[in-house]
């Protein structure tokens, strides 16, 4: 399923540098640091969750995946990579509004366009990743014509950031009231 290899760990640790830069950037604006890192801390812990559950899922779909605990230890690493790339998407998105809480009011067109980017950026780094041959389908992973990326990780990016950021808005108004 997964070569573990130095190139491999590129995008979690530019994505780890990034997002560790643009949350002090946003913790030193921000007037309530409080209600900033538990909502940090909600996305990126069911950013995991999520992302966890699918890795999981799709499993099968990679070739030699079984459910075993080296392939559930590397879905677990994997997990924390997409949460991390779930935070810099985030993050990016706070930067180009200028309002680190915009998930507050998720407008239609923002929602539209973080599906997107999701799907793009997905697209490109399956593709950067099986040209490495990090990992490698089985037959029964549907692809995308002509770019041949999977379908299972791109639609991955493509709906669950926007189900990932509404459910941590629903969470953290909770925690409010």
């Amino acid at each position: 399923m997964l070569a573990l290899s130095p190139g491999i760990l590129i995008i979690p640790i530019f994505s780890l540098v990034l997002v560790s830069i643009l949350y002090i950037h946003f913790y030193k604006k921000v007037a309530d640091t409080s209600n900033y890192k538990r909502m940090i801390t909600t996305i990126a812990l069911v950013g995991f969750a999520l992302n966890l559950i699918w890795e999981l899922a799709h499993g099968p779909l990679y070739q030699g995946f079984k459910y075993d605990f080296s392939h559930i230890s590397l879905c677990t690493l994997a997990s924390i990579t997409d949460m991390l790339t779930l935070l810099l998407l985030f993050f990016v998105f706070s930067l180009v509004l200028r309002n680190v809480y915009w998930i507050e009011k998720l407008s239609f067109s923002n929602v539209l366009l973080l599906m997107l980017v999701g799907a793009l950026s997905s697209t490109l780094v399956e593709i950067w990743h099986i040209n490495r041959e990090d990992w490698l389908y089985a037959e029964s992973m549907p692809l995308i014509p002509i770019v041949k990326a999977g379908v299972s990780p791109v639609l991955q990016f493509t709906i669950l950031p926007i189900i990932i950021f509404s459910l941590s808005k629903k969470l953290i108004l909770k925690k409010e009231n």
